[in-house]
């Protein structure tokens, strides 16, 4: 493929931004290579700027589940900029926009609109240490939460990619407030409360980890978090920025039939737009301002834009919808195990109706120990050949991939076909 206009584009970035890229993961250091530029999207494509059409497996990291260019979408957000762009004041469509997240998440009694995921976390985070009263929480190995202070310690994402497990410019005093446990590691998470129960604010999980492939949970290591959670007196954050109206409606805590004090969201209930939200139990969120003391505001929270686009999005989700993401996950999935196998190949998978993690040279991924054992030389050599055939993957090995309604059986098929010559490519070069 001739990439030549974006190689010009991140030659000229680099020249005023670092990196040239305004996010750590787009810049190709996990995988080697230069970044492609994007111009339009349609459907399960996108298109970069020198006009080469992928299948595209990130959608924009997750938002993008009605695929590229939804209709409904892009109309709704075009009605509303063609009356204003924001106000900085409420809108009636913030309210809607509530009682939908609350209709679909019971969990969620009442919400605050924010402009990122990281800014929900963050925000989540205070409200749960002034409720509480508490300093200490307690996070998961390789579990990213957003790049606020206190949730750079061994997390995930594009801090794993690079290699930076702590980012300097933490406060070493911050760092120490909170603490790290392996995933899925109920019994070491009970130590730790048997120590520090009584001081601990919070516990915050990402209840399928998309931030270190796609790692599912053990259900009794969720139930237990909860447990633990009630007995201390703590709060329980499920950070379903990635998973919330993803893998189920109702998010994860659908799935595994728990409700959270605490949840955050992102990616779909904005529609593509950026946007976030923290919720949980009306005890709780009575204690944010104007209600209560604890402080969080946001100048453009509750944009209107982004609230067209995700009412507009979130009231597309019908089961027809989920039900097609999940037939084509599962024929992706058993497709790229049966070819990497035909080859030789040892993987395994994890996934969850339109979220899939894809490993290299291990035969679980249940935390992250496990997923930094995996052949990422092997991956990075099958992320590039199939982005030669067209096929866009997350450029990281320690990233979910994700699927929408529109990638219908022969965009599957498209895509299989691809990965039977990657995957002999990739035998050939590691034998």
């Amino acid at each position: 493929m001739n990439r030549d206009k974006s190689k010009t584009l991140i030659e000229r970035a680099c020249k005023t931004i670092p990196g040239g890229v305004n996010s750590p993961v787009r810049a190709f250091k996990g995988v080697g290579g230069d970044p492609i530029f994007f111009e339009r999207g349609q459907g399960a494509y996108i298109y970069d700027v020198d006009d080469n059409a992928y299948i595209d497996y990130i959608g924009s990291w997750g938002p993008m589940i009605l695929g590229h260019n939804h209709r409904p979408t892009i109309d709704a957000v075009t009605e509303q900029a063609s009356k204003a762009l924001g106000f900085g004041a409420p809108t009636e469509i913030e309210i809607m926009v509530a009682e939908k997240i609350v209709e679909i998440m019971p969990s969620m009694e009442s919400v605050r609109m924010v402009n990122s995921g990281t800014e929900a976390t963050m925000s989540a985070i205070r409200l749960a240490r002034g409720f509480t009263g508490r300093d200490l929480i307690v996070k998961f190995e390789g579990c990213y939460h957003g790049h606020s202070d206190s949730l750079l310690v061994k997390a995930g994402s594009g801090v794993l990619t690079l290699g930076l497990p702590n980012s300097p410019g933490v406060p070493a005093a911050l760092a120490e407030k909170t603490l790290t446990v392996p995933y899925n590691d109920l019994e070491a998470t009970e130590q730790l409360f048997k120590a520090y129960g009584d001081q601990i604010a919070c516990v915050i999980v990402e209840p399928i980890a998309g931030n270190m492939g796609c790692i599912l949970p053990d259900p009794d290591f969720l139930h237990g978090l909860k447990s633990l959670t009630e007995k201390f007196g703590g709060v329980l954050i499920f950070d379903e920025v990635m998973t919330g109206f993803r893998v189920a409606p109702g998010g994860a805590q659908e799935i595994y039939g728990i409700r959270p004090d605490l949840t955050t969201l992102g990616k779909i209930v904005g529609g593509g737009l950026p946007v976030g939200a923290f919720g949980g139990r009306q005890d709780i969120m009575s204690h944010i301002a104007p209600l209560g003391p604890i402080y969080q505001a946001g100048t453009l929270s509750g944009n209107p834009l982004a609230m067209s686009a995700g009412l507009t999005t979130l009231n597309h989700l019908t089961p027809d919808v989920y039900t097609k993401i999940t037939k084509a996950t599962d024929k992706l999935i058993a497709g790229l195990v049966e070819g990497a196998s035909k080859n030789g190949i040892t993987v395994c998978e994890n996934h969850v109706c339109g979220m899939f993690g894809f490993f290299f040279g291990i035969e679980k991924a249940e935390n992250y120990q496990d997923v930094a054992a995996s052949n990422i030389a092997m991956f990075n050599d099958f992320f590039h050949m199939m982005l030669d055939s067209g096929i866009y993957l997350a450029p990281s090995a320690f990233e979910a991939g994700f699927i929408s309604a529109e990638h219908n059986d022969e965009i599957i098929n498209l895509t299989l076909k691809a990965a039977e010559g990657a995957f002999a490519l990739v035998a050939e070069k590691h034998a």
